[in-house]
């Protein structure tokens, strides 16, 4: 993984970044000694080289159990139970996994949103299916998941019958306490520990998206790997100039006290989408408090150039950018000769889409930085598991120090209560006021 952000110091003085080495190395030191606000939720930090091989094992063997007998299986989950396997996932399977002829099963999800005609759709589409659920919540009574799975529960055990559902269903919840817990040690579902130390939008490479992934057929292996070369990189350089890490938090921080309160994330690869979504929940909900926090936006290149590339380039002046890189495509399609040339592109006959893409990115760059936005380029060589599981821990520690740079507590959600609160007022829950 490589980061640069030369094209960001145009709006940042050489002194100001060198003033930001001893904070950068300071919060470093909080997230790592685990000494700041927040410090029981930085399990995370060691997870990679915690999990041990018959853990990968179990959620193996777990995995292709469910596989063997389901086309689909029905991820239930919100926010940090949910986005990070489908980061994961949607960034490594075919492009149109749904029609492709890919042998494990594929993935749907439900939990993340509260939509009836989706539910409905998802129905009809488990009627004609083999199916197995996934379950994820530490408590089993956050409303979007809990709902969901009251009805996929019923569903599922119409279908097969109490016994057989029982060995379709896992669950991935708390240790010892919680709704969800009490039901799987009731019911006999096999059941996966979500750390106490780990928050949801940190759980990742825990069973959380460890157990989805490997369904699909990944390698949990390789993606644990890449964590935890990611975490020795980062904790061998405690300096500011060898850790990339600190090196996007302080610039990132740095273009924050510019006044510019957006940090857009794009790339030019559309597999990223989801990880892009992942990336808005982990520093949203991580900074976004206090009064404080930039903005974590997304968008997709070249798709949308031709929407918001507009007020990306002559717009209000609040952003910064952030481009996610993959150095090598998988596979090559060549662009054929055509003798009239109508269209006028034989002229890019001898290069390949990755390499136009590629030139897209620079000249799109260069017209961004002309127009005043910074820009940050963090690549990987090619999209696979050990590189995305660097990423991962990457944006990780990236997003904690930055929260401490912030003077913010990264590891809680106070303001996700309020709407909580609102709603179940608005629902007569019994017991709220």
């Amino acid at each position: 993984m490589k980061i640069d952000y030369t094209n960001a110091t145009f709006s940042l003085s050489n002194d100001s970044i060198r003033s930001g080495h001893a904070l950068a190395e300071s919060a470093f030191k909080t997230v790592v000694q685990k000494s700041g606000r927040g410090n029981d939720f930085l399990g995370w930090v060691d997870l990679p080289v915690d999990i041990k091989d018959n853990d990968l094992a179990d959620i193996e063997q777990c995995a292709d159990g469910l596989a063997v007998c389901s086309e689909v299986v029905v991820v239930i989950g919100i926010g940090g139970s949910y986005l990070g396997t489908r980061a994961v996932v949607e960034a490594l399977q075919h492009s149109f996994s749904g029609l492709s002829n890919h042998k494990r099963p594929l993935l749907l999800y439900a939990g993340n949103n509260m939509s009836e005609d989706y539910l409905h759709d998802l129905l009809e589409i488990l009627d004609q299916k083999s199916y197995s659920l996934i379950v994820i919540s530490k408590s089993g009574t956050t409303t979007e998941p809990a709902i969901a799975f009251r009805i996929l529960k019923q569903h599922c055990e119409q279908k097969y019958g109490k016994e057989d559902s029982r060995k379709r269903i896992v669950s991935v919840t708390d240790g010892a306490r919680g709704a969800l817990r009490t039901l799987a040690t009731q019911e006999g579902y096999a059941t996966f520990v979500i750390p106490d130390d780990v928050g949801g939008r940190y759980s990742v490479l825990t069973p959380v998206g460890l157990l989805p992934i490997a369904v699909a057929g990944y390698s949990i292996r390789d993606l644990v790997k890449g964590a935890r070369l990611m975490r020795e990189e980062l904790l061998a350089h405690p300096n500011y100039a060898d850790n990339p890490a600190m090196q996007y938090a302080l610039v990132r921080n740095l273009l924050y006290q510019q006044g510019l309160k957006v940090e857009l994330m794009t790339s030019f690869e559309p597999k990223l989408y989801y990880f892009i979504e992942w990336f808005k929940q982990l520093f949203g909900e991580s900074e976004g408090k206090e009064l404080k926090g930039i903005f974590p936006a997304g968008a997709i290149f070249s798709t949308d150039l031709h929407s918001l590339g507009q007020y990306i380039q002559e717009g209000t002046r609040q952003m910064f950018e952030t481009v996610l890189t993959v150095e090598k495509a998988h596979y090559h399609v060549p662009i054929p000769k055509d003798e009239q040339d109508t269209d006028g592109l034989n002229y890019l006959q001898h290069r390949s889409i990755h390499e136009i893409c590629h030139i897209a990115q620079q000249g799109t760059c260069q017209a961004h930085v002309s127009g005043k936005v910074p820009n940050i380029e963090i690549s990987i060589p090619e999209l696979n598991e050990l590189h995305l599981g660097e990423w991962i821990y990457f944006f990780e520690m990236s997003c904690a120090i930055s929260g401490y740079m912030l003077g913010v507590n990264p590891f809680d959600q106070p303001g996700v209560e309020a709407y909580k609160r609102n709603m179940f007022l608005l629902l007569g829950k019994p017991g709220v006021r």
